[in-house]
C-alpha cells in the first residue's frame, strides 16, 4: 500500500499515486474492513446497549430521543466540519488522515469502557454522596451521558476522516463493491452480537461494554499502522479572508464552497432525507418490541436474521451500484420503503406483525445503506475536499434529526405509546426523500450522468439566469 510503479503483469487499480495489484488490494480490503467492523460496533453494538440500558431506567421516550439522536447530532453539527476541513488540508508523514483517526479512536476507546462502568460509578456516586433514593436514577443517567457524549463526539469526527481515507486510498471502479463487502462484514458483526450476545446485555452489560470497547479501539489502531496514504499535492494556503479574519473567514470559506452550489445542496437534502426516513423506527425499535411483548432473546435472533438476509445481498448490492449507480439504487429502494411503511403503520400490533416489520424494515433499511448511502457520497463530491463536503452533509442531517426524532418521541409519549406513529413519520419522509432522489438524478444527468459524470466546482456557482 505505498506509492508504486505498476507491475510489468497482471491487472492494476490505481487511486491517486497509490497503485496496487490484484493482491494490493485484497490486502487493502483486509485492513480497512478492520476499520469499518470497528465502526460498526458503534451501530450494531453500543447503539443498542445504550438503548437497553436508557430503556432499564425508564426514561421517558423524549429524553430517550435527545440522548440517543439529538446529542449526536449537535456534536455533528460542531465538530465534524471542523475535524474535516483540518483533515483535508493536513499534510503529514503519516497521511492527512491516519492521525485523527488514531486521536478520535483513543478518545471513543475511553468512552466505550465508561460507558460500561456506568452502573458500577453511578451507585458508587450514590452511596458516596448519600443522595436520595430517588436521585439514584438522575445520577445514573448523568453519568451515562457524559461517557455518551464522550464517546460520540470521537466516533462521529472520526467517521468523515475514515470515509476520506478510503476515497483516497480505494480505487473508483471497486468502490460499490468495498462498500458491499464493508457491509457485509458488519453484518456478521451484528449477526453474532444479535444471536449470541444481545441476550445477555440484561445480565452482562458491563463486560460486553468494555469488550466492545476494546475491540473497537484495537481494530482501528491497526488500521492507522497498517493503512499507507499515497501522496496528495500541497494544501492550497488559506485565503487572504481567513488570514485576516481566523475562525469568521474559515467558517464563511467553509459555507460558501459547501452550501453556495444548488446540486450540493440538493444532494444534502436528498441524504439527509434518505436518512431520516429509516430513523424514526431504529430509533425506537428496543422500546417498541417491548411494547409489543417481544423479549430481547426473541429480537436479538430477529435482527440477526436481518443481518443473515443482508449478508447474502450484499456483494449484489454493491456490485450493482457499481453497475448501475448508486443514485439509481437510491431510488429503487426508497420506492419499495414507501410500500412497506403504509403497510406496518395499520398492522403493527402484536409481537408477530412487530417481527415481519422489523424484519422487512431491516433488510430495506440496510439495502439502501449498501447499495446507495456511502457510495453515493464517494461518487458525487468532489475527490479533493471529500471529508469538507461528508461534513456538511451531516451538519444537514444533524439539524433534522436535532428536532424532528423528539419530536417523534414527543407524539409517542402524548398518544400513550402509539409507537406505530414511527412508521406514519417514515412514511412522510420517504415521500420527500424520493422526490429528493428524483430532483438529484435529472441534475446528475446533466453533469455527464453515470458515464462522465464532473462534479461541479464548488466555488464556481452556476449563474441563476442560466438555469434551465
Amino acid at each position: 500500500m505505498k506509492d508504486a510503479t505498476p507491475p510489468s503483469r497482471g491487472r492494476t487499480w490505481q487511486a491517486g499515486t497509490l497503485v496496487y495489484s490484484t493482491a494490493g488490494v485484497v490486502a487493502l480490503f483486509a485492513w480497512l474492513v478492520l476499520g469499518d467492523f470497528a465502526w460498526w460496533t458503534r451501530d450494531r453494538s453500543v447503539n443498542p446497549m445504550a438503548q437497553w440500558y436508557l430503556a432499564h431506567l425508564q426514561v421517558p421516550n423524549l429524553l430517550f430521543a435527545v440522548l440517543i439522536n439529538s446529542v449526536p447530532a449537535v456534536i455533528q453539527l460542531i465538530i465534524c466540519p471542523i475535524i474535516s476541513v483540518r483533515s483535508d488540508r493536513h499534510r503529514s508523514r503519516w497521511g492527512r488522515r491516519i492521525p485523527f483517526i488514531a486521536a478520535t479512536t483513543a478518545i471513543a476507546t475511553l468512552g466505550m469502557i465508561g460507558l460500561g462502568l456506568t452502573p458500577f460509578l453511578s451507585d458508587s456516586l450514590f452511596r458516596l454522596f448519600g443522595a436520595a433514593p430517588e436521585n439514584r436514577k438522575l445520577i445514573a443517567i448523568v453519568c451515562f451521558s457524559v461517557f455518551w457524549i464522550l464517546f460520540e463526539v470521537a466516533a462521529l469526527a472520526s467517521k468523515p476522516v475514515f470515509d476520506g481515507l478510503i476515497n483516497d486510498v480505494v480505487p473508483r471502479p471497486l468502490l460499490g463493491r468495498f462498500f458491499g463487502l464493508f457491509r457485509a462484514v458488519g453484518l456478521i458483526d451484528g449477526m453474532i452480537f444479535n444471536y449470541w450476545i444481545m441476550g445477555l446485555v440484561p445480565t452482562h452489560f458491563a463486560v460486553i461494554m468494555v469488550t466492545a470497547g476494546m475491540i473497537y479501539g484495537t481494530a482501528f489502531l491497526w488500521v492507522c499502522f497498517k493503512v499507507k496514504e499515497g501522496a496528495y499535492p500541497p494544501a492550497p494556503p488559506p485565503p487572504a479572508a481567513r488570514r485576516m479574519t481566523g475562525i469568521v473567514g474559515s467558517v464563511r470559506e467553509y459555507c460558501r464552497e459547501c452550501f453556495s452550489h444548488p446540486y450540493y445542496l440538493s444532494v444534502f437534502t436528498l441524504i439527509m432525507m434518505a436518512g431520516l426516513c429509516f430513523m424514526p423506527f431504529n430509533a425506537f425499535t428496543i422500546p417498541y418490541a417491548q411494547h409489543v411483548g417481544l423479549d430481547m432473546d426473541r429480537f436479538g435472533k430477529a435482527q440477526a436474521l436481518v443481518y443473515l438476509i443482508s449478508l447474502a445481498l450484499a456483494y449484489l448490492l454493491g456490485w450493482m451500484a457499481d453497475r448501475f449507480h448508486p443514485l439509481r439504487m437510491a431510488i429503487g429502494v426508497l420506492a419499495g420503503f414507501i410500500v412497506l411503511t403504509i403497510w406496518a403503520t395499520f398492522s403493527v400490533r402484536t409481537p408477530e406483525t412487530f417481527m415481519i416489520a422489523f424484519i422487512l424494515h431491516g433488510v430495506v433499511s440496510g439495502s439502501y445503506y449498501t447499495a446507495a448511502a456511502s457510495s453515493l457520497q464517494q461518487q458525487l463530491f468532489p475527490r479533493e475536499k471529500f471529508a469538507q463536503f461528508v461534513s456538511a452533509a451531516m451538519i444537514f442531517d444533524a439539524i433534522a434529526r436535532m428536532f424532528s426524532l423528539p419530536l417523534v418521541g414527543l407524539i409517542i409519549d402524548r398518544a400513550g405509546s402509539a409507537y406505530h406513529y414511527t412508521f406514519t413519520v417514515a412514511f412522510i419522509l420517504a415521500l420527500f426523500a424520493l422526490a429528493a432522489a428524483l430532483h438529484v438524478y435529472r441534475q446528475f444527468k446533466k453533469l455527464g450522468g453515470p458515464e462522465n459524470y464532473q462534479a461541479p466546482d464548488p466555488k464556481r456557482a452556476p449563474a441563476r439566469a442560466s438555469a434551465p
